[in-house]
């Protein structure tokens, strides 16, 4: 995707076929590179698949804005309280010693991390915007490590398309593909605004997708499995959200 000449001939074919409403032949030029998003079917679909196959040809490299320190948000928005669940209450209790993030699936060396063995690695603060669909927002500073180093760590097989990622509350989990996943700013996050990440935010560790909507940031979590398709998982939409009515890709 790197090369300028095919970039601006897709961009231009898929510009032309919406400007004529063409969303179909859209759709069918972008499923030709590799761009069709999971949740592509029913009415919204042709809409979706623009949407995504335009942002990653026009922002493929892009970074989310960052911020000086003195715009945190004071306090940043939680959105929520941590589960009562007993298997993170017991954790919680024993200061997430035990937690576990497990890396599995298309990968050359799986492997179960600690939140100490993440804090050993290379680690990245970034001071950007978390933006809710429901209206709300917050600057929070995140601390974390790269996935992409993460990634690198277990060995990546070339076969791998998305990064499946899956919190300890039930039901949540969510989805990005390589572009995102391998993206500087995308993060294992265990820290926040200079402590501990607080387990009202996410913590001990939270995937941290700023160039997308709040909700791709899932919580509390526990495992990471790549794959070259999203059909095993669920209803194959790619998220929880997405089968709850949310865009998979939501780019911001």
């Amino acid at each position: 995707m790197s090369n300028p000449s095919r970039r601006k001939l897709i961009t231009t074919g898929l510009a032309a076929t919406a400007s004529v409403s063409g969303l179909a032949v859209a759709a069918r030029l972008a499923d030709e590179y590799g761009l069709i998003p999971p949740d592509s079917g029913g009415v919204y679909g042709p809409g979706r698949t623009l949407t995504l196959a335009a942002q990653r040809l026009l922002t493929q490299n892009s970074m989310a804005r960052e911020f000086p320190r003195s715009l945190i948000s004071n306090p940043p928005n939680a959105n929520g309280k941590p589960p009562k669940i007993a298997e993170f209450q017991r954790h919680l209790a024993t200061g997430f010693a035990d937690w576990r993030l497990i890396v599995d699936g298309m990968v050359a060396r799986p492997a179960s991390f600690s939140v100490a063995e993440l804090r050993s690695y290379p680690t990245r603060s970034q001071i950007t915007h978390l933006a809710c669909e429901e209206g709300w927002s917050f600057i929070g500073e995140w601390i974390g490590v790269p996935l992409s180093h993460v990634l690198k760590v277990v060995g990546v097989l070339p076969q791998a398309k998305f990064v499946v990622y899956f919190s300890v509350q039930p039901g949540w989990w969510d989805s990005v593909d390589m572009a995102d996943a391998l993206h500087p700013q995308t993060l294992v996050t265990y820290g926040m605004n200079g402590g501990d990440l607080p387990a009202g935010h996410g913590g001990p560790l939270r995937l941290r997708v700023p160039r997308q909507l709040g909700y791709k940031s899932v919580k509390y979590i526990t495992r990471l499995t790549l794959t070259d398709s999203l059909k095993g998982f669920g209803k194959g939409m790619g998220s929880g959200a997405s089968e709850a009515g949310y865009s998979w890709y939501s780019g911001i």
